[in-house]
């Protein structure tokens, strides 16, 4: 239970000096720790979604590609972007899908009925998964919300990672992995 607190008292604080970041970076040209992080894999989790749906590792294997937004309830750039994130979920090539990872959720917390609001006011009607002990772990790694990674079938981290609320370079980004 702290190492979820110290988790997500980490990501706001690194929000709230930065911002949420609201201008779109490249991390593997500047940040060698989050280069490191575009190597590895979404770990193996089993958590659910703001449904109480169960979800595990295997939502990637359905799809070539996994865009997976990682935001937070308290970042304006990461609920700014929701209304366009419902439009592109919408409009998903038939091998790629969108699912977001709500970095300051747990299950209990206040926070999920803030992300429930916050994508029902958006109109953003896509899975988005409130992380288990693992998916934290694998948190504190992210820098910074919003960060959009692409993730494929095996669940491996593939493609450059974007920091920052930038809808058309995420479907940028999805259109190059998919060629």
């Amino acid at each position: 239970m702290m190492n979820k607190f110290f988790a997500a008292c980490l990501i706001g604080a690194a929000v709230f000096m930065t911002g949420c970041l609201d201008d779109s970076a490249d991390l593997n040209e500047n940040n060698p720790k989050a280069a490191q992080a575009m190597t590895k894999s979404i770990p193996n989790f089993n958590a659910t979604d703001l449904n109480g749906n169960s979800v595990t590792k295997e939502i990637f294997a359905s799809k070539k590609i996994t865009v997976l937004n990682i935001w937070g309830t308290f970042c304006p750039p990461c609920i700014g972007e929701m209304p366009e994130l419902g439009e592109m979920a919408r409009n998903m090539p038939a091998d790629a899908q969108l699912v977001g990872l709500i970095c300051d959720a747990e299950e209990g917390s206040s926070q999920i009925q803030d992300a429930k609001k916050i994508l029902r006011d958006a109109g953003a009607n896509f899975v988005n998964i409130i992380p288990d002990e693992k998916l934290f772990q694998f948190l504190n790694d992210v820098e910074a919300v919003p960060t959009t990674i692409f993730v494929n079938s095996k669940g491996e981290i593939i493609g450059q990672a974007i920091v920052g609320a930038d809808v058309e370079g995420y479907k940028d980004e999805l259109a190059r992995l998919l060629k």
